[in-house]
């Protein structure tokens, strides 16, 4: 199972979910048996279990690994093969190291609906939480000595919703239709000294527009443009 996600608190919460659930299963195969293994060859035997062959899947804009085919217990029969009371012995924990699996899979859907009810990825406050030391520093020429107006981002931070972004619009009018000494940075402000919300996982790179309205986001994944109706910068139109 891959997925290509920051670690988050939700996730650390639901994998240690995952591995109680395991735990709880093979302590009930355990006192079920009534020939048992050594204790400490349970989690061996589980983790060679894991290992299987896998497809992958495309959800959520990520990539995601279902297991079809149980490696690890083939695996295990060929070792255990002519030892047949101690394969039966192991069997149930070898296939519980497949089925994990699916209960890392399972877990894994879930903290990505949990993270998208708590964390919503259209709400700009996710992305920019604590801003007591927020500014912002020029990252090209044409930018002009300006400050981050605190308080108009604090004012308007909840009402901003993602708008579309006009990729090629936008590179044609700064690249192709200007002439070269007179090209401006669409966004020539980037703000620093800020965090994504307590326990998101999320890593924002934060840039403002030349007129101080517009907030470009850019994530590992994606990017986001919020528009605002007053400008974020002191000196702004």
């Amino acid at each position: 199972m891959e997925i290509n996600v920051n670690y988050n608190i939700i996730e650390i919460l639901t994998a240690i979910l995952g591995w109680l659930v395991i735990a709880f299963f093979a302590y009930r195969i355990y006192q079920k048996q009534i020939v048992k293994p050594k204790v400490w060859r349970i989690p061996l035997i589980i983790l060679v279990g894991l290992f299987s062959f896998s497809i992958n899947l495309s959800m959520f804009d990520m990539i995601f690994k279902l297991p079809i085919l149980p490696l690890g217990v083939w695996i295990l029969y060929f070792v255990f093969k002519g030892k047949d009371e101690r394969w039966q012995t192991c069997r149930s924990f070898a296939w519980l190291g497949f089925g994990a699996n699916f209960i890392f899979f399972a877990s894994t859907l879930i903290t990505i609906l949990v993270h998208h009810v708590i964390y919503p990825k259209d709400e700009l406050s996710v992305y920019i939480s604590n801003i007591e030391n927020a500014s912002i520093i020029n990252i090209h020429p044409s930018a002009k000595d300006r400050s981050l107006n605190i308080a108009s981002l604090l004012k308007q931070l909840d009402s901003m919703r993602p708008e579309a972004i006009y990729s090629n619009q936008w590179y044609r009018e700064t690249y192709i239709d200007i002439e070269s000494n007179k090209r401006n940075e669409r966004f020539p402000y980037q703000v620093i000294g800020t965090s994504s919300k307590w326990g998101s996982g999320l890593q924002t790179l934060i840039y403002i527009e030349e007129d101080g309205k517009g907030i470009l986001l850019s994530t590992p994944k994606k990017q986001l443009y919020f528009r605002s109706k007053d400008s974020l910068i002191e000196g702004g139109e």
